[in-house]
């Protein structure tokens, strides 16, 4: 029997990582899987990547209030 998983959302901080894209290519794999929002936190470059199923990779600079859209209504997250 096959377990299914329907991941909403998901989030990774950075803080002092030299290297960006194995966390870029992990996002991808979430993505791949059925992720539907992600937050790539980037504290040392200031800025969020924002991943959405379907569509490309959105840059924000921090300070940011990220919002959970259409995954998770009413949801909002003050990044500084």
């Amino acid at each position: 029997m096959a377990l299914e998983t329907n991941v909403l959302l998901f989030s990774t901080i950075m803080t002092t990582v030299l290297n960006l894209k194995p966390l870029q290519d992990k996002m991808q794999e979430y993505l791949a899987s059925g992720l539907r929002l992600g937050w790539l936190i980037n504290h040392q470059d200031r800025q969020v990547e924002i991943y959405r199923g379907g569509t490309g990779v959105d840059i924000v600079a921090m300070p940011v209030v990220l919002s959970g859209e259409e995954v998770l209504p009413g949801l909002s997250l003050e990044i500084l």
